[in-house]
């Protein structure tokens, strides 16, 4: 069983420990819905001013989604569309602070103000990607990159 307290403790230091903690949770024998289930969980647990995280993964040629937390979502986004597509597509990191001006943002949730989107890359393929929303402007920052680009490094090697 995992306890895990975070609370109170600031930001820089709720990262460091979802660095140390997530480890634990990656294992090579248990199903792609569990891991990505249990990172989810840790990722909303660890980020303050979210409401929604979770992985859109690549299938057929467009984004499916996988395990999450918050609102029921879109269950497919098509390459190079919204920030999750254009995130795919370039193969690399999305920052939208304003989701208002991004064209062609996809609302799937309509209480979300900006948005973070980190492509899981193996080996040169994409594998999906890493999706967090805020109801907060301007939420992400370099922070933020810094994180979640470690913890999809880390992940891809699981996947």
């Amino acid at each position: 069983m995992f306890t895990i307290d975070k609370q109170d403790a600031p930001r820089h230091q709720r990262y460091a420990l979802l660095l140390e903690t997530l480890p634990a949770f990656l294992e090579t024998d248990v199903p792609q819905v569990t891991l990505l289930a249990n990172v989810s969980a840790l990722l909303n647990v660890y980020l303050d001013t979210i409401n929604w995280v979770g992985f859109y993964m690549l299938d057929a040629g467009r984004l499916t989604l996988g395990p999450f937390q918050g609102q029921p979502a879109c269950t497919t986004i098509a390459i190079g569309h919204g920030v999750c597509g254009t995130a795919a597509q370039r193969l690399e990191t999305v920052i939208v602070n304003d989701v208002d001006r991004f064209p062609g943002h996809i609302a799937c949730d309509a209480n979300s103000r900006s948005e973070i989107v980190i492509p899981l890359i193996k080996n040169g393929v994409l594998l999906g990607v890493i999706d967090v929303d805020s109801p907060v402007l301007d939420r992400f920052s370099l922070d933020e990159v810094v994180l979640l680009e470690k913890v999809a490094g880390m992940l891809v090697d699981f996947l």
